[in-house]
C-alpha cells in the first residue's frame, strides 16, 4: 500500500537500510509517473530488443540498485535523477540497435520505421539537443522544477510540496522565471550554432 504522507526522501532512506518494502513502495510510485514520461521517447527502429516499458523498469531497478550514489537535495531531485538514467538506459539501448543487423533490406526504401519522441519530432533532434544543454546550464532547483512542471505534468501545488516551495504561487513564479531563462540560454547556444 502507498503511503501518500511518506516522502520520496524517507523513502530512499528506508530503501538505503534494505528495507525491501520501501522500495516496492518506491517503484510503485515512480513507475506509472516514469512510464507515462517515457513513452514514446524511444524510436521505433530501437524497440526490437527493449520496449519503453522494460527501459521504464530497469531504469528504476538500477536506480534503486545504486540508491546509494545518489544525494537527495530536495524531493524533485529523484525525479530528475530518474529521468537522467532513463535518458542513458535509452543511449545505451540506442547504441545496442545500430549495432544489431538491419531487418528485412527492403524496408529500408518504406521510409523511417516510426516517429522518434514526440518532444524529438516536434523539434527535432539538433534542437532537442539545444534544450538539454541549456536545461544543464539552470540550478538544480529550477532544474528541478522545470522537468516536473514541463516534462512531468506534476501541478503547481505539487512542486511547491517536493521542492519545499511556499505556496503554488511561489512554484508557478519559478518556473515562469526558469522558463525564461531557459529560453534565452536556448537563444544564446542557437546564436553559436
Amino acid at each position: 500500500m502507498l503511503h501518500p504522507t511518506e516522502s520520496t526522501a524517507d523513502l530512499l532512506m528506508l530503501c538505503r537500510e534494505g528495507n525491501k518494502a520501501a522500495r516496492d513502495r518506491l517503484m510503485r510510485r515512480f513507475l506509472p509517473i516514469l512510464r507515462r514520461w517515457a513513452h514514446g521517447r524511444l524510436p521505433h527502429h530501437a524497440r526490437s530488443g527493449a520496449g519503453t516499458d522494460d527501459l521504464v523498469q530497469l531504469t528504476l531497478l538500477k536506480s534503486i540498485q545504486h540508491i546509494d550514489t545518489f544525494v537527495p537535495e530536495r524531493e524533485g531531485a529523484f525525479l530528475a535523477y530518474l529521468r537522467a538514467s532513463f535518458l542513458n538506459q535509452m543511449r545505451d539501448e540506442l547504441r545496442r540497435s545500430s549495432r544489431r543487423p538491419q531487418g528485412n533490406p527492403l524496408e529500408e526504401h518504406l521510409g523511417p520505421a516510426g516517429p522518434g519522441s514526440p518532444l524529438q519530432d516536434a523539434v527535432g533532434q539538433e534542437a532537442l539537443d539545444v534544450y538539454e544543454e541549456a536545461l544543464a546550464q539552470l540550478t538544480p532547483l529550477d532544474r528541478e522544477a522545470v522537468l516536473m512542471r514541463l516534462e512531468f505534468g506534476y501541478q503547481y501545488g505539487e512542486i511547491a510540496a517536493d521542492l519545499g516551495l511556499s505556496s503554488a504561487g511561489a512554484a508557478r513564479m519559478r518556473i515562469s522565471r526558469a522558463v525564461a531563462r531557459l529560453a534565452k540560454l536556448i537563444d544564446a547556444n542557437d546564436l553559436k550554432a
